[in-house]
């Protein structure tokens, strides 16, 4: 452990006394090295991060063993016959981790559950899960507080509460979605709209340091990969008294807001309210009333049409106003996958947005930022949701490329990078062939969006204030949100009470903030499975695609579904190939033909490893050439 140093120190096999990825470890620098790397040696692992295991089992005649799923335990396991737990040749396991090994003997471990066969339908998929230690199941303290929980609201909650059952409401997601924590309302006078956000109230039935909250915190959010969702709460409360399902009286904390005729925010209040949703929307319908006007769906939602149709044009304008003050959008496709009643994947789409998608996305981030003003003016300890201006040596290298490109991106004159500036830049290389290599580049020069209880403002929003307010159901710090404004309105906001929040608020944001990027790493990893999964059946088949990645081993092609294969340097047979980093490209020594980010390329899988996940493609203009030559080959000899 090396404080306060950015380089990375490589550590060789036989001198990592068996650490394992992840672990805290002092490392002694190693001298006299030859190099570009420096090298060390770990001398003593301080902190373990690994406690189990989960990959493929195998036996022969004396003892088995565990092959990681994970490519980054390099090693495998060794299971005594005596602790396989029944565990047969083949079987996907999760084991206890005995002994962790050196460098010159395997670690060992205790098989504590078989999982199923490799292909057995969600096996992919719960492996993973346990690997990154997801809590699946909830402790029975926490299911025995839910099972007291009742199906509906008792008429005392409706007591001292906001009554807005008979106002019109709706709530629009995803067909299949079940916890529908948010529903929207609008009315239009004259030249102003009556906007009404409605969040379930999770908080009236999760109490604050009750088991069920202890593990909600624990969890941090739900999981969401391919086959499953892996709740934060019980079903018996996201699936029921605190989803807004159509027709049924809910719990809601309301944040009703009035704007005026540029979609600015010129009052509010908030409320704990009674509501009653009149109708479930999905994102489908509402853009086919909306953008596609289809006669049936018209037709059959005749009551709510005039107010879907003034929703959006609210949203145009407070899409405008966010847009005009510097919002940035990337805009990058994210995977949508089909699958069939056993997990398969029949096909990977780009989900796309739409009019009813960003609808509903435009009033959730006006609602947010409405709380996260208002308690920023109040002082009041609270959960922000901050992301940090980006590194400005990175972004001055992303203007040293541009004007290499021919399109001037001068430094502001006055040395702030601002939202605004970076928007800019992005809009001057609309439509070039490298506006996905620019994008690629600002967005990793910026930081992680994370939890903080500084209001600390929110770079890509270009928003001075903002928070997670929206969805208690999935995420733990709007929760924690939900009791502050419960407090507030109730007269509860003591000194006493601010400061037991300021006591404890930094770990609720460490926390979160950490169970966040466990579950974003790991739905990714979920999709990089599934996409192999699917591309195994398209081995031979050609694509086009465009690089989004250059390495010094070859560079990978997002497909438009954006599944992403590597095209390795040794598959490049025209050339011999160098990484060129200013050009973002690899070049070829003699030919000087590049491959460069954002290019367009055609390219063939070649071959697919779904143990490790990972997709090999090769140009399939070289292919063809290869392929031609051998053919000459043949037809030559044939003819001999």
């Amino acid at each position: 452990m090396i404080p306060d140093r950015e380089e990375d120190i490589f550590v060789p096999a036989e001198m990592t006394m068996g650490a394992m990825q992840g672990d805290t470890v002092q490392v002694r620098l190693l001298k006299g090295h030859d190099g570009p790397r420096t090298r060390g040696e770990v001398v003593r692992i301080l902190e373990r991060a690994v406690r189990v295991v989960v990959g493929t089992y195998f036996k022969n005649k004396n003892f088995g063993f565990i092959v990681p799923d994970n490519a980054k335990q390099n090693r495998d396991f060794f299971v005594d016959r005596a602790m396989a737990g029944g565990a047969m040749s083949g079987d996907k396991v999760r084991a206890e981790i005995l002994r962790y090994g050196t460098d010159f003997e395997n670690p060992t471990a205790r098989i504590t559950e078989v999982l199923g066969r490799e292909d057995d339908p969600g096996v992919d998929m719960l492996s993973v899960l346990m690997e990154a230690d997801i809590p699946l199941d909830f402790p029975e303290k926490v299911l025995n507080m839910a099972a007291r929980i009742p199906d509906a609201p008792i008429p005392a909650d409706f007591e001292g509460r906001l009554d807005l059952r008979d106002m019109m409401m709706v709530t629009i997601d995803g067909p299949d979605a079940k916890d529908l924590d948010d529903a929207v309302s609008l009315e239009k006078v004259g030249d102003e709209y009556h906007l009404g956000v409605h969040i379930a109230d999770v908080a009236n039935y999760v109490q604050a340091g009750s088991a069920m909250d202890r593990e909600a915190l624990k969890r941090g959010t739900s999981v969401y990969v391919p086959d499953r969702v892996v709740p934060m709460l019980p079903e018996k409360l996201s699936n029921g008294i605190c989803s807004l399902n159509a027709g049924e009286e809910r719990l809601a904390l309301s944040c009703l807001m009035t704007l005026n005729h540029l979609g600015r925010v010129i009052d509010y209040k908030l409320a704990e309210t009674v509501i009653c949703v009149d109708r479930r929307m999905s994102y489908p319908d509402v853009k086919a009333i909306l953008e596609d006007q289809d006669p049936v769906l018209t037709e059959r939602d005749a009551a709510f049409v005039p107010m879907l149709r003034d929703m959006l044009e609210l949203s145009k304008l407070i899409r405008a106003r966010r847009w005009k003050r510097g919002a940035i959008d990337f805009n990058f496709p994210e995977p949508e996958f089909v699958l069939d009643e056993n997990g398969a994947v029949l096909d990977i789409r780009a989900h796309e947005a739409n009019c009813a998608t960003e609808l509903i996305e435009d009033f959730m981030l006006t609602a947010n930022e409405t709380v996260a003003k208002h308690f920023r003016k109040m002082k009041s300890p609270f959960v922000y949701r901050i992301h940090e201006k980006p590194d400005e040596d990175k972004v001055r290298r992303v203007l040293e490329y541009i004007n290499r490109e021919g399109i001037p991106a001068e430094v502001p004159a006055d040395g702030n990078f601002s939202a605004k500036f970076c928007q800019q830049i992005l809009r001057k290389v609309r439509k070039a062939p490298f506006e996905r290599l620019v994008a690629q580049e600002l967005l990793r020069s910026m930081a992680k969006a994370r939890y903080s209880e500084e209001p600390a403002g929110h770079f890509g929003l270009a928003a001075k204030d903002y928070c997670h307010f929206t969805s208690p159901i999935r995420r733990y710090p709007d929760l924690q949100i939900h009791r502050i404004i419960k407090d507030e309105l109730r007269g509860r906001l003591t000194p006493d009470k601010m400061e037991q929040y300021a006591d404890f608020l930094p770990d609720v944001c460490e926390q979160t903030s950490m169970t966040e990027k466990r579950a974003a790493d790991l739905e990714r990893k979920c999709d990089k499975v599934k996409a192999a999964q699917f591309m195994k059946a398209h081995v031979g088949d050609t694509f086009e695609g465009h690089i989004s990645g250059v390495t010094g081993w070859g560079f990978y092609v997002e497909l438009p579904n954006t599944v992403e294969g590597l095209v390795p340097m040794s598959l490049l047979i025209d050339d011999y190939y160098d990484l060129n980093e200013d050009e973002h490209a690899i070049m070829g020594r003699l030919s000087g033909k590049m491959y460069r980010l954002g290019d367009v390329v055609r390219v063939r899988c070649k071959d697919v490893d779904t143990h490790l996940s990972t997709i090999d493609f090769e140009v399939a203009d070289e292919y063809d050439k290869k392929n031609d030559t051998a053919g000459k080959r043949r037809r030559v000899a044939d003819k001999n």
